[in-house]
């Protein structure tokens, strides 16, 4: 097994302040003011970094001498202090005991059971909503695909059906499991409503999982890379992730060295993410053999199931269960909207009323609304008909995509043309270390999710998605992308 990749963890404070040019105050006084306030209140706790003095410059929008000036003052009052290793940190809020003294928030952040994103992560997650980035591999649709006619007509219709928005009961709302039974049932999955929770998106059911049914301790099996690994649901309940080698038919299950009582086995079977990859019928037959003799439980996510191109994809794993040894996750953050915030597992009756019964202390049901929503989109078939029409321009989005890869990219990177869902995994033919190249890109106004976050070891593959960006976008980042790439020595 190959180790975890360890990021650097920096806590660094975040500037969004710049000082008024036209004031009598002189600037380094008014940083110096800046800093207090934000001490004092406790939005920057002890310990945490100052950035470097030039990026400090570029933040406040003055010259470094003036930070030079305000960092001096700073720390004549004890405020800060040069840390070991370099850079500068808050060593105390001095300045807010002329006041009153808050918290150490600092002790608190750090002293909960929930693991903070690798930094990497936590850079993507804040600056995918700032307008000036191009983002080259965000995992959702594009506003511009967004069926506004469509949407348009439900809410037309959907009051007519709505009585109350009212809190449902522990599944959600039966319509709803009603109608995703039919669905599975089209898919090879017997599941009647009541093995059906209605989740607030897929990524609630792998939460509910973590806190309900795996001890301390347990392993979870997954693929190497997966998108699990960017998340800390189970890490922060104390699971330990472990990944699997892939090759072209998915995870290489017979390397599984030893499965202990309590492990898990997660998979994304079809249109895999990150690397695209859709896992054979016989290598679903051979991971549900080992699994069945191995009492090996199976997680299977099938958050892209139904985005394919040319071709349907074999039935998911799920579908060869008669015993309740697999639960199954789907959603429609995917296919139509994240922001309605629903999603499915499917499983024993035991499962799925446990899962509910805590999914009620946590957030008391699913939107109600949301819910009807999508009952009726499922019912009427708009949500069916929309689906055709969405595959036919993500596959055009792929092709562009494709294109400007052989462009731009062929004497510099390695990739296999998906057959569906959003995401080209691109390796990277130079020794470029993946946190330069996203700082670089970063400097260009482009953002990327480097393979490195998905797997257990330095990946120099990047997760591109041709399902955000528009075309303009796209040209223009994989162009500067590529210039980059070609630049490094």
């Amino acid at each position: 097994m190959s180790k975890p990749l360890k990021q650097k963890r920096q806590n660094y404070v975040h500037i969004s302040w710049q000082p008024d040019k036209n004031s009598k105050m002189p600037l380094y006084k008014q940083v110096v003011e800046y800093v207090s306030s934000k001490v004092s209140g406790g939005d920057w706790a002890v310990g945490s970094r100052l950035p470097a003095q030039r990026e400090m410059a570029k933040a406040f929008g003055v010259n470094r001498s003036t930070i030079v000036s305000a960092m001096e003052e700073l720390m004549s009052y004890g405020m800060i202090e040069a840390a070991y290793g370099g850079g500068t940190r808050i060593a105390s809020n001095t300045w807010s005991l002329f006041l009153s003294s808050p918290p150490d928030w600092n002790k608190y952040i750090s002293s909960g059971p929930f693991k903070a994103n690798v930094p990497t992560i936590q850079v993507i997650n804040k600056l995918e909503f700032d307008s000036k980035y191009i983002r080259l591999g965000t995992g959702e649709i594009s506003p511009d695909l967004f069926p506004k006619t469509m949407m348009e007509d439900l809410m037309k219709v959907l009051p007519k059906r709505i009585s109350s928005l009212n809190y449902l009961g522990p599944h959600g709302l039966p319509e709803l499991q009603e109608s995703l039974s039919k669905r599975l049932a089209a898919m090879g999955i017997e599941a009647k409503p009541s093995n059906i929770l209605i989740t607030s998106g897929s990524l609630q059911a792998l939460q509910l999982i973590s806190v309900c049914m795996l001890k301390p301790g347990a392993t979870v099996f997954t693929e190497a890379p997966t998108y699990l690994k960017s998340l800390q649901v189970f890490q922060s309940a104390g699971m330990d992730l472990n990944g699997i080698p892939m090759d072209q038919s998915g995870l290489m299950y017979w390397k599984i060295e030893k499965v202990l009582q309590g492990s898990l086995l997660y998979t994304i079977s079809t249109h895999h993410n990150p690397t695209g990859t859709i896992m054979p019928q016989g290598r679903r037959r051979e991971i549900y053999d080992f699994c069945s003799a191995n009492r090996l439980p199976i997680l299977e996510d099938d958050a892209y199931g139904e985005l394919w191109f040319d071709e349907k994809p074999p039935l998911p794993i799920k579908s060869m269960d008669k015993s309740g040894m697999i639960l199954y996750t789907g959603t429609i953050s995917k296919t139509l909207a994240p922001g309605l915030r629903i999603g499915w597992l499917v499983g024993p009756e035991s499962v799925v009323d446990r899962l509910g019964d805590v999914k009620m202390q946590m957030d008391y049901g699913a939107s109600s609304l949301s819910q009807w929503a999508l009952t009726e989109l499922l019912e009427s078939g708009a949500y069916d008909d929309y689906l055709k029409t969405l595959r036919i321009k993500l596959k055009e989005r792929r092709d562009l995509a494709l294109d400007l890869l052989e462009r731009y990219f062929a004497d510099i990177a390695e990739w296999t043309a998906p057959k569906g869902g959003f995401y080209i995994w691109a390796h990277i033919k130079k020794s470029i270390p993946s946190d330069k190249l996203f700082h670089k890109a970063l400097s260009k106004n482009i953002l990327l999710n480097p393979g490195s976050i998905y797997d257990y070891k330095e990946n120099r593959s990047i997760r591109l998605s041709y399902a955000y960006a528009d075309k303009k976008d796209l040209e223009t980042g994989l162009q500067v992308l590529s210039t980059i790439i070609k630049k490094y020595k």
